[in-house]
């Protein structure tokens, strides 16, 4: 089993917040910085998600957010033009990566590489995966965090009907009990975010269910309060 070897940027349970492409510049900031102000409020930490172009910005209008890149390549410096270098994520104040997305695979012997190449630099390393196998395999990999989310309900506003969260997470935590495990997939509202924490994740959000959403602050603040409940009943 690989070691984690990054400290811990989040503690759970808390939020993420992924806006992948859906958003502009200009919109992205809005809603780091209104995530910023109510994780605040809450005092409950958040992943952030952001184009690359936007970290720096991010980084530098918020206080409260884990600021997180949404993929990076396994490069040193030196030639590698067009690719992502690890280096300037940090230097542009990321705190850890997504790796493995459904919307950006891996091969196997890529990701292992990309992850030791996050480990040099002290990025955090969220590593997404599908069915019980790939959530197996990755765990053994030694994430600090994953992201189990079937890919059919990526998107969809619709969570799985079965049980999917409590079953991969604990494949996960079988594993390495220390990885935190995310479930987002389908997730739309507070109600979402408190079924997927009382299935045993430490960690639930989204992305269409947010930023698709007329009214930000108010699902926002539905997700901070399903996590601030969570936390008085632990």
């Amino acid at each position: 089993m690989s070691e984690q070897t990054t400290a811990r940027v989040v503690e759970p349970p808390f939020l993420i917040v992924n806006p992948k492409a859906y958003l502009g510049s200009a919109d992205t900031l809005k809603l780091a910085t209104l995530t910023d102000e109510l994780a605040a409020n809450f005092d409950i930490d958040v992943i952030f998600t952001a184009q690359h172009v936007d970290l720096r910005m991010i980084s530098r209008h918020t206080e409260h957010l884990t600021i997180t890149a949404q993929h990076m390549d396994p490069i040193v410096k030196g030639r590698g033009m067009g690719h992502i270098l690890p280096d300037s994520l940090v230097e542009a104040g990321a705190k850890a990566v997504v790796l493995n997305h459904a919307e950006h695979q891996l091969s196997l012997g890529v990701l292992d590489t990309t992850m030791q190449r996050a480990r040099e630099v002290g990025l955090a390393t969220i590593v997404c995966a599908d069915s019980d196998a790939q959530c197996q395999a990755i765990a053994t990999m030694g994430p600090d965090m994953m992201i189990c989310e079937p890919t059919a309900n990526i998107g969809t506003g619709k969570m799985d009907a079965g049980d999917y969260i409590a079953r991969t997470t604990r494949v996960v935590k079988d594993i390495n009990p220390d990885i935190l495990v995310i479930q987002a997939a389908g997730v739309t509202c507070g109600a979402d975010v408190a079924n997927a924490l009382a299935q045993g994740a430490d960690s639930s959000g989204g992305t269409s269910g947010i930023v698709q959403n007329p009214d930000w602050r108010g699902v926002l603040t539905e997700m901070f309060t399903a996590i601030a409940e969570h936390k008085k009943k632990a």
